[in-house]
């Protein structure tokens, strides 16, 4: 497993969560919640081309 992906993810974690909390605090709720919605949709791409390169590789493995 690639260990920098993990280390993507969290840092894209600690980013979002801070811009939340900033923009929380200036009462903008609603941009708050869509910039934690763009930075999950954007974690979860990582991972899903992470499970595709996996899908390749099983494909190649097993001649399919």
């Amino acid at each position: 497993m690639d260990v920098d992906l993990i280390f993507k993810i969290a840092g894209l974690g600690i980013l979002v969560a801070i811009i939340h909390t900033l923009l929380d605090k200036f009462g903008k709720e609603e941009y708050a919640y869509i910039v934690t919605l763009v930075g999950l949709v954007f974690a979860f791409g990582m991972v899903v081309n992470l499970v595709s390169k996996l899908f390749d590789n099983l494909k190649i493995l097993f001649r399919l």
